[in-house]
């Protein structure tokens, strides 16, 4: 049983990346799929999608590359199960200065630190994706 799950998605989306595949299956949740829906959304990968299956769905990503080289350079977990790090609104991080981006969970749903900082609402710093 995988006890981080925004963690394993993570490491089979970079794996996936370092290996030049074309897509990778992830075990679905609605977290996840508010997370890969982030990544389309700021070009990190091609897209996303829902993929029924027994015993669960999965969503398959399909990654992007540039000069067949992975879309992002880096994805980092920040808030873990052990320690988890929250940020208020004035304390939004800038990920390579404002190169990349932070996954912030907040009472709105799952969004971009610039978003977030934008609503004026703080949360729990998932990720950086740069």
């Amino acid at each position: 049983m995988v006890t981080d799950p925004i963690a394993d998605l993570l490491t089979r989306v970079r794996n996936a990346a370092m290996a030049r595949h074309d897509s990778v299956n992830v075990p679905a949740s609605k977290m996840k799929i508010a997370v890969a829906k982030i990544l389309k959304d700021e070009g990190f990968i091609s897209d996303y999608s829902i993929v029924k299956g027994e015993p669960q769905r999965m969503i398959k990503i399909t990654l992007k590359y540039i000069d067949k080289q992975p879309a992002f350079i880096g994805l980092e977990r920040v808030s873990k199960p052990g320690l988890r790090i929250y940020s208020g609104k004035k304390e939004i991080p800038r990920v390579y200065g404002g190169l990349g981006i932070a996954v912030i969970s907040t009472s709105k749903g799952l969004m971009t630190g610039q978003e977030a900082w934008k609503k004026n609402i703080g949360g729990e710093v998932l990720c950086y994706v740069w």
